[in-house]
């Protein structure tokens, strides 16, 4: 079929256009005919005839050329006229406005010659579009392709990715996750654009810039503004999970071909999306820790129907505090806790909880460069809440619920502080190395968090030690308040020596007893090392204690041999220690006490043995003239 400039007289139609050459063309019509319908015949048919459109294109564009040629040269035979005019009429103002009118009239002339084929242009344009649209519409890729192919060189091609990106978006986002309808979206429309555009990254790339700009900026803003300043743990919750899941989506998209630097491309969009709530997040964050920690707390105390004591500060108070320490002595009232230790497991476990997720906020949500400084700032405050309010706070208690070393029946709980306090500290410093370190480990700050943790843990160790000790003395002072009450004189100095009936005194089997019981005791509240260095103190205090009480007595022989049964007794209880040393001075003391028993004649000899030998012979002889029979025996003189 002819391509004629008739073909676009008004009113022209593109649709009916287009049917007109396929139903012209043999095998192209759609509703059957002689011949079968040939997709490949109309296709060549198709292309044959752009070819003539775009040949009546310069055709037309000649024709202007042509009538603007002509236009300029009757405007010069005009000219001529209107100055021979001129010369014969001499009229000046005429000559002016028949000019003037000219112009205008070639002006006219050649803005309506451009509108005309500008018109065209457009039109055809619009059509264009239209068409790609409706092939978009039908799923068509052939035919997407081959009019975007035509666009390519139309102004308008712009404007048809931008329709083409607005249409593939209808219907995708119809369940309640706007991040996974995104990725299959993209990852659809990846598989199409290849096959439709000649620069498929650019139309990636716009496609993912405009999902960003719009679906994902509207949904985050969405999601935190609600709860901005009525719910901030709400608030923090959603921003990391909605910065998480953008990044995870940024990270599937990497894989397709968004140009050259896409990692780039993709963390701008990012933070032009987050760039407003990240500035404010740490003031937020830590604003939140504060305010939640000092709830947990009194939360805790209230519970316990307990009015928190101020811990006192000042020139009186640290002087109060050294004295206690160096002295040991119990300065200000003593607290019955009623065995209450004021640590509470569920509240460091939430403590812990919330600076867990602050951690996990603000790896994920920082800057790299202020990382290290953020993660410092909720350790402190880890630090205030749980170091100093809650475990320092129920050392104080405990220290001064610790009864005097004179109290009767006293009920020692700092053990339970100690081993609570033990396994807070415990898990204090799990979180330390599993959450703190790895944020600053390659930056100054860390050597600040060290010097802070030695810091909080050289201030409790000697609270624990001076608690320890005040209970040791404790220990010690109900051993000897059992002894004075239970002991008596004639225990070592029977009235019928014939008749003693008895293994050891009840005084010995009642120490016995309880020592067992505060040797189990510091067993349950210490661990590792710890143990044997306060069962070392205890069991050498245990041992100074005895050896005095066995000076207050004189001993017959019967009693004697009564003394060396209850340190026998005494030494079997001190194997519970499990320590070498206490052992080893329970030995040595059991080995003196022989020498209340031994015959005369062998004093010398028992004084000689392996473990008298290298003892202090003024002590060997304290010992003897403990012996009812020292002076007649004259027993004396075996130390002269």
């Amino acid at each position: 079929m002819a391509t004629t400039a008739q073909l676009f007289e008004e009113p022209f139609d593109a649709d009916e256009y287009i049917e007109r050459l396929a139903w012209r063309t043999p095998g192209g019509g759609s509703k059957g005919g002689a011949e079968a319908f040939d997709p490949k015949r109309l296709l060549e048919e198709f292309e044959n005839h752009i070819e003539e459109l775009k040949q009546l294109d310069e055709k037309i564009q000649r024709k202007v050329e042509k009538l603007e040629h002509q236009c300029h040269r009757e405007a010069k035979e005009f000219a001529h006229k209107v100055q021979d005019l001129q010369r014969s009429n001499q009229i000046k103002e005429a000559a002016d406005i028949i000019q003037k009118l000219h112009l205008i009239e070639m002006f006219i002339t050649v803005f309506l010659l451009l509108y005309f084929c500008l018109g065209k242009y457009h039109d055809l344009e619009r059509q264009l579009i239209q068409e790609f649209t409706a092939a978009q519409r039908r799923g068509e890729i052939g035919r997407m392709r081959e009019v975007a192919a035509v666009l390519l060189h139309f102004k308008g091609y712009a404007h048809c990715v931008d329709v083409y990106i607005k249409q593939c978006q209808e219907g995708a986002y119809l369940r309640n996750d706007v991040f996974e309808d995104t990725a299959v979206l993209c990852q659809r429309v990846n598989k199409q654009v290849g096959e439709v555009f000649s620069s498929p990254e650019t139309v990636m790339a716009k496609l993912i810039q405009n999902i960003f700009e719009n679906k994902l900026q509207a949904h985050v803003r969405e999601k935190l503004d609600e709860t901005r300043h009525s719910d901030v743990e709400q608030y923090l919750k959603n921003l990391y999970d909605l910065y998480t899941r953008t990044t995870a989506l940024a990270a599937k998209l990497t894989e397709f071909n968004l140009g050259s630097d896409k990692h780039t491309f993709l963390s701008k969009l990012i933070k032009s999306i987050f760039c407003a709530y990240l500035e404010s997040y740490i003031d937020m964050e830590l604003e939140y820790l504060r305010n939640r920690g000092a709830m947990i707390l009194q939360r805790y105390y209230v519970s316990k129907n307990h009015q928190k004591r101020p811990i006192g500060t000042g020139s009186i108070q640290e002087l109060k505090e050294r004295i206690r320490l160096r002295t040991n002595l119990p300065l200000g009232p003593i607290i019955d806790t009623h065995g209450e230790t004021f640590l509470s497991p569920e509240l460091v476990v939430n403590l812990l909880q919330e600076t867990r997720h602050a951690f996990e906020r603000c790896h994920r949500l920082s800057d790299p460069s202020d990382l290290p400084k953020n993660a410092f700032s909720i350790f402190l405050l880890l630090v205030d809440h749980l170091c100093v309010e809650h475990i320092d706070y129920a050392l104080e208690i405990g220290l001064s619920a610790i009864p005097s070393s004179d109290a009767k029946n006293a009920n020692l709980y700092f053990l339970d502080v100690v081993q609570q306090a033990n396994s807070i500290f415990h898990l204090f410093d799990k979180q330390f190395n599993d959450q703190l370190m790895p944020l600053i480990s390659s930056s100054p700050k860390l050597a600040e968090c060290l010097h802070k943790k030695k810091e909080v843990i050289e201030q409790m160790e000697v609270k624990l030690d001076t608690g320890i000790d005040r209970t040791l003395n404790c220990m010690v002072g109900q051993m000897k308040h059992i002894l004075a009450t239970e002991q008596r004189k004639t225990d070592f100095k029977p009235e019928d020596e014939n008749n003693v009936m008895i293994q050891y005194t009840a005084a010995c089997s009642k120490v016995c007893a309880y020592v067992s019981r505060q040797v189990e005791h510091v067993r349950k509240s210490m661990d590792g090392k710890n143990v044997d260095t306060v069962l070392t103190e205890l069991g050498v205090r245990f041992h100074r204690l005895i050896h005095e009480h066995l000076q207050q007595y004189s001993y017959s022989s019967m009693g004697g041999m009564l003394a060396i049964c209850d340190v026998a007794e005494y030494r079997r209880c001190a194997k519970d220690f499990r320590v070498p040393l206490v052992l080893q001075l329970f030995d040595t003391l059991h080995a003196l006490c022989n020498l209340l028993v031994v015959a005369p004649d062998n004093l010398k000899q028992v004084c000689s043995g392996e473990q008298l030998t290298n003892l202090d012979r003024n002590l060997l002889h304290g010992f003897v003239q403990l012996r009812v029979d020292y002076r007649s025996a004259r027993l004396g003189r075996h130390f002269s």
